[in-house]
This record gives structure tokens, sequence and C-alpha cells, in this order.
């Protein structure tokens, strides 16, 4: 489960269009970030996506994706002309295709790839759904198969893209756009697939302009209401509207930050409190199996566009940190697996993340004001950067990451030693963090 955010520059503070997105998945399904350089290959080449081989692109465009540790395809990711795309699973009353096929995660990445545009982008992503199709178990210890819809940017322009099997439909987003694992594109989509429209005039679906709402036709109520991807959606849409022409980058992360009305004006607010799923995500017993697993944020400003990348899970416990594609990587360290290791960024923050579930009120009480203030000024010191020059530049995004690696080494060595227990979670909680850390031979901190 997941939730992509993107705003337009019609209601931007700045005029640059915006994007975020929070990456929900397994709890010890880690996610590593990496930069793929722009490469060409040999015509005939073949491309092993995470299930299926298809036909490679003479040139392909460098990119930073976030993908999970197993998979070929990426869960987000942005390319140097500044496509940004993020997929969300769709659960629709038409099953999902179990046969192996190209995966949700594999058109973000090929799109990324293969696209100079958000347009284009759109164009690949639809074609090799059609050509090739979506399926395959896309569940890391659990079985998983849904279809996918995507929020697919460019400095410019962004769409919603949805499907179901072959079928697709887009719609050019103006303004706040949330998505959140359900079907929303209603009865004006910008362009379908010939196949559904077809399907539609068949089936009765259509009105005398030959018109239908994708959403009300298509949607799978039950598994919506087990993700609640609506509630989402309408959440971070109220959130952001209120501040159209006034949003900025930070009420995105903030949005990626939130834990749900449960958590509004209450000071002891704990993942044990909201029983339903929210935008940032803790995992726990019940429904509730997954969590945010790694975020990304994109200013796509012409001339000056900056990533904000996490690396780690919890965004409410994480610090978002500068990358620019073309400049050196500030140095993700080792890939990680699903396997705990302290010498990889996830599962160092792991350390803090888990700890921080025995009293959260206490430890976002702890991290919550430096986070804010280190993070603004992180934007400060790129802002000031990117009139500089590109040795500047580079220095800005280094300093930013080596602050929040101290940062974070603070924040864990505090809740380690101020571990009084006034709050435990739930023993139903304690007891499904406790079974998916001995699987992934995590240490009790």
């Amino acid at each position: 489960m997941c939730d992509t955010l993107a705003a337009t520059p019609a209601v931007t503070a700045s005029g640059a269009l915006l994007f975020a997105k929070n990456s929900d998945r397994e709890r010890n399904e880690a996610q590593a970030l990496e930069i793929i350089p722009r490469r060409r290959r040999a015509p005939g080449s073949r491309l092993r996506a995470t299930y299926i081989e298809i036909d490679q692109a003479a040139e392909t465009h460098a990119c930073l994706v976030s993908r999970p540790f197993w998979m070929w395809g990426a869960e987000m990711g942005v390319n140097e002309h500044g496509v940004t795309i993020g997929n969300e699973a769709m659960h629709a009353h038409v099953p999902a295709a179990r046969r192996r096929a190209l995966t949700g995660m594999d058109l973000v990445r090929l799109g990324l790839e293969r696209a100079a545009s958000a347009a284009e982008a759109v164009g690949v992503i639809t074609g090799l759904l059609e050509r090739h199709g979506q399926g395959g178990d896309c569940g890391h210890l659990g079985r998983f198969y849904y279809h996918n819809g995507f929020v697919i940017a460019d400095p410019r322009e962004a769409f919603v893209l949805e499907t179901v099997g072959r079928w697709w439909a887009v719609e050019r987003i103006e303004g706040v756009r949330a998505l959140s694992n359900a079907l929303s594109i209603g009865r004006a989509p910008t362009a379908m697939s010939a196949d559904l429209r077809s399907h539609a005039t068949r089936e009765g679906w259509t009105d005398a302009e030959g018109r239908f709402d994708l959403a009300e036709r298509l949607i799978d109520p039950v598994r919506d209401a087990v993700s609640f991807g609506r509630g989402r959606c309408a959440r971070a849409t109220a959130l952001l509207s209120p501040r159209a022409g006034r949003i900025g980058l930070a009420d995105l992360l903030g949005v990626l930050r939130d834990h749900g009305p449960e958590a509004d004006g209450d000071p002891d607010w704990s993942p044990s409190k909201t029983l339903q799923r929210s935008i940032c995500m803790h995992a726990g017993p019940g429904a509730r199996r997954s969590q945010s697993v790694a975020s990304m944020a994109s200013d796509l400003t012409p001339g000056r566009i900056t990533h904000w990348v996490t690396g780690t899970s919890a965004p409410c416990l994480s610090l978002f940190k500068p990358v620019v594609i073309g400049l050196p990587s500030p140095g993700f360290g080792p890939a990680p697996t699903d396997h705990a290791d302290v010498e990889s960024l996830w599962w160092r923050h792991e350390r803090l993340h888990r700890a921080a579930l025995d009293d959260m009120p206490a430890a976002l009480r702890l991290i919550a004001d430096e986070r804010d203030a280190l993070e603004a000024g992180f934007r400060a010191r790129m802002d000031a950067a990117w009139i500089a020059d590109e040795a500047a530049l580079a220095g800005a995004v280094a300093a930013c990451w080596a602050e929040a690696e101290a940062a974070e080494a603070r924040w864990r060595a505090a809740l380690s030693t101020n571990r009084v227990a006034a709050r435990r979670p739930s023993r139903s909680m304690a007891l499904s963090w406790a079974r998916l850390n001995a699987v992934a031979g995590f240490p009790r901190p």
C-alpha cells in the first residue's frame, strides 16, 4: 500500500511542480536507493526485468530509483530529464493476473529509463502494458497480486495513469492530486485504451455521450475497505487543498508523515491507536502488515531540480536528504537485503524506528523539532548552492547527508539511553514485531 502526491505549478508557492510518495511494503522488505547511469546498447539486446525478458531500448536515461531489494523494478524514481514516477497497487473486481509478466515496479523503471517527458512516459508504460501485460507475485514473504496505478510528472505537467490488466485510462492533473491504492479516475479521463472503451460499450456502462465512471465500474469495494485507499486519498487531499497557491515542499513532507485523524491533537498517539491504514504507516497485527518503508519527494523547478529521499522507513522518524542527478552520488552505502545489517543505511535506521515503537510519543517529542529544523536548513543550503556553482552544489549535498547521519546517530543513542518503557505497545503489536524481528535476525535494541 502506498500514497503518492502531486501539486502542479498553479497551486505551489514557487510555481514549480512538486511530487512526493511513501512506498508501503512488508516491514523487513528493505528498499535500495540506486543511481543507474545513462547507457547505450547493441541492437537486438534483451532485458531481464523482475520476471520476464523483453526487448532492450537502444539508449536509456540516467535514473535515481528506490526499489525493493529483490526486484529489478522500482517503487518510485526520477530521471535526468526530471521525469518522476511512483506506482500504487490497484484492486478491481477483475482479478489481477498471477501469470508472470511485467510488474508495476518494472513499468516504473522502464518509463524512467525510456522517456524524456511525463507524456512520453505515459506512452511507454501503456505500450509495454498492452504488449506484455502485467502480473506475477509482488509480495515479499506473503503472496500479493494487484493491478497498478501511477502518478507521472515532469517539470511542466503531471498525469494519473490507472490500469486493470491491459486496460488503462489516464487523467491530466490540475492542482492537487493524491493517489492511494484505489481506482480514482471518473467520467472525464484524458484518454483510455481502445479495448477498455469497447468493453464498456458492450457491457452497457456508457451513457448517451459514451462516458462512464471508470472507478465506480471497476473498483473492488471489499479490498478498498481493507486498504482504506479512498480514505487516505481523501485525507491527503484535505490536508493539501486549503493551502492551494501556497503549497511548498514542506507541506508534502508533512502529508507523508501524517498518521491520520486519530493522531490530530493527541500528544499520546501511538501506532496501536490507528486501526486503519494511514499515510505514514507503521506495521502492526492484522491488516496493517505493511508499513512505509521508503519515501521520496521532488522539487521539479526547471534548471534546479532537486530530489529528496529518506532511504529509510518511517518518514516521521526520518530525514529527507537531497540528491541531484548528474552530481556524484552522496553515498548510499551497501544495498540492503531482508537481513539486518547495520552497514546499510536502511537497517541502521531500523534500530531507531523499532526502538521508537516502544514509546512513539517520546520518540516524536525527541526528534520532530530537530528533524524539521534540519530539513529547513537543508533546503536553504541547497537554494544557496544552486545560485553558486556545481562544486558548491556537490558540497551542499554531501554536507546535508553528513548532518543527517550525525543526527540519526544522536537520536539512536538518546532512545537507547532513555528506554523507560512508559508506554509499552500492545501485546498483539509487540508479538507481531517480535516474529518479524526474528526472521530478519534483528537484535532487540
